[in-house]
């Protein structure tokens, strides 16, 4: 296991230098290509400069670390001398400004890599922080929401244990409680292993599936879950192929459904669509609930994580941790969430870029 690790580790390590290397050389290349076009035309000069300063500043973008964008510097002050001065093809630093301008050339390319690396490294920071952040609003959320059903759980089992003359219909009462309550923390679980399949911003399993075959499968999860909702998909004439994680993007279409279930009012209306749109799958569930409270629906779109869809949480539990793994898995698959009311009831849509 453990050469299996290092194994992985190396490998990891030559693809990312093997990236950054494509990278400085494809943008170097260009860099000197478009000079050498410049230098064939005729009465163009000063050209070269403003050239490698901005392929330099492309390396250090696209480049991790300051390594390649300090070796971009150091090489463009050459190959300006060398190939894009006149005498072409020699190192001169005797004409007159030459030697001040080549050092203002060598120091803006080094301050440019500098600053460039350092956002980068300001932005990973800021990632991180934010990871880490809704790391611990998950643990502070699976600790406030899984102690409900396991309170409700063990006050039946202990009501069960202590009544032996208990009636029939009450016994059975009180096993439709466990019985739901344990298919609630379930599906919690379900939800928090799911986070595990989250690296970074990225999924690592995504494959090309069709959008109507998800939306079937998780119909059939809901109606199993909730055989009386007035659950309803729709789907265009033509397939629609997104590349996705199958599991994951069923998983936020059940909690979605789910939530509408259980906190919209008394609905008689429950939708699930896809289409295709400029570019993006746009997957949809639709009620007639009754809709979000303005100030709720505000904050959604601030990206919220912990709100419920009712203000009474301590009679409904809310989305909670369910919509916060359903906005990481959107992140992740490089889409976008939106909420809104309709006419009488609520709109969850989320997008997934058909590329």
């Amino acid at each position: 296991m453990f050469f299996n690790r290092s194994a992985k580790r190396l490998i990891s390590k030559a693809k990312k230098v093997s990236r950054n290397a494509a990278a400085f050389i494809t943008i170097f290349a260009g860099a000197v290509l478009i000079c050498s076009f410049f230098r064939n035309a005729d009465g163009i000069e000063g050209y070269a400069s403003p050239v490698f300063v901005l392929a330099v500043l492309l390396i250090s973008r696209f480049t991790e670390g300051y390594v390649y964008g300090m070796i971009a510097s150091v090489l463009g002050v050459i190959c300006v001398n060398y190939f894009f001065t006149y005498p072409y093809m020699a190192v001169n630093f005797s004409i007159s400004g030459y030697p001040l301008t080549f050092f203002s050339l060598l120091v803006v390319s080094l301050i440019t890599s500098t600053l460039t690396s350092q956002v980068k490294q300001r932005d990973i920071l800021k990632m991180e922080n934010e990871r880490e952040k809704i790391r611990t609003d998950l643990l502070r959320s699976v600790s406030h929401d899984i102690r409900t059903p396991l309170t409700s759980i063990i006050g039946a089992a202990s009501t069960l244990l202590d009544e032996p003359d208990i009636s029939t219909h009450e016994a059975r009462v009180l096993l439709k409680d466990i019985q739901d309550e344990s298919q609630w923390l379930l599906r919690m679980v379900e939800n928090l292993l799911s986070v595990t399949k989250i690296e970074g911003s990225y999924i690592t399993s995504k494959e090309m599936w069709a959008a109507e075959e998800i939306l079937g499968e998780t119909a059939q999860k809901i109606l199993k879950a909730y055989p009386s909702a007035p659950l309803t998909v729709s789907v265009p004439d033509t397939p629609v192929f997104v590349p996705m994680d199958p599991i994951l993007i069923e998983q936020v279409l059940f909690n979605l459904a789910e939530n509408s279930i259980l906190h919209g009012e008394q609905i008689t209306f429950l939708e699930m669509n896809v289409r295709e749109a400029d570019g993006f799958a746009v997957f949809s569930v639709e009620d007639d609930g009754g809709g979000f409270d303005q100030e709720i629906l505000d904050k959604l779109k601030d990206d919220n994580l912990t709100l419920s869809w009712n203000k009474d949480t301590d009679k409904k539990r809310g989305m909670g941790i369910g919509l916060r793994v359903c906005k990481a898995i959107i992140r992740a698959h490089d889409g976008n969430f939106r909420f809104e009311n309709t006419l009488g009831g609520a709109k969850a849509s989320f997008t997934l870029p058909l590329d």
